[in-house]
């Protein structure tokens, strides 16, 4: 197998984030510069089916974008630790805290980043205004989340999960337009610091 990877982007994160938990090694991985264009290449786009990194290429005939549904193949091949769930009940709750972690969550910082981050000007049209909007969408669920770790060290179940690493991964990216939780949000704090201090939070950095 092969991971088309992009070190500064916070989609390929989640997957070494993925792999770095369960000890993957054995998986050769290709930097793909999107500053260059490299992801834009005819050879990419045919292989890929789309400019999008990350990208698993799992044989000749077959390649997987989008990090979630490589990390669920991955969760198939490598089943330890479980990060996706084991009963239906958890597997349940785990895509149903993703989906929030995704969407109320590392979506809207990522758009504040593409949208206001001067380095990103050159493969985003970027709208301030619209980089605005998306930071006061994030900022409303980090209230949310920290309701939520309130009752539960972790978003999802009595361990980490793929929910954590999407939710940590938009966070972290954050940085970059120096973006960080309220101070007062003390449970949501905790586990960021959790996270933080995670060996494989290092992977791919």
């Amino acid at each position: 197998m092969i991971l088309y990877d992009q070190k500064r982007a916070p989609n390929p994160r989640r997957v070494r984030w993925f792999m770095a938990e369960k000890g993957i090694g054995d998986i050769e991985i290709v930097e793909t510069n999107i500053f260059t264009g490299e992801h834009k290449t005819p050879e990419y786009v045919a292989r890929a089916g789309l400019p999008n990194v990350p990208a698993l290429t799992i044989d000749n005939d077959t390649t997987i974008t989008e990090s979630v549904a490589i990390c669920r193949y991955l969760e198939s091949v490598y089943p330890d630790p479980n990060l996706f769930g084991v009963s239906a009940k958890e597997i349940a709750v785990i895509e149903m805290w993703t989906r929030r972690a995704e969407m109320m969550l590392a979506t809207p910082l990522m758009l504040t980043v593409r949208h206001s981050h001067p380095a990103l000007a050159g493969i985003e049209k970027q709208s301030p205004e619209f980089a605005g909007i998306q930071r006061t969408t994030a900022e409303r669920a980090l209230k949310f989340f920290d309701r939520r770790l309130r009752e539960s060290e972790w978003l999802a179940e009595d361990r980490i999960t793929i929910a954590d690493i999407i939710a940590f991964c938009g966070i972290d990216f954050a940085r970059m337009v120096k973006f960080k939780p309220d101070e007062g949000l003390v449970h949501l704090n905790r586990w960021a610091d959790a996270m933080r201090t995670r060996p494989a939070a290092q992977a791919g950095v």
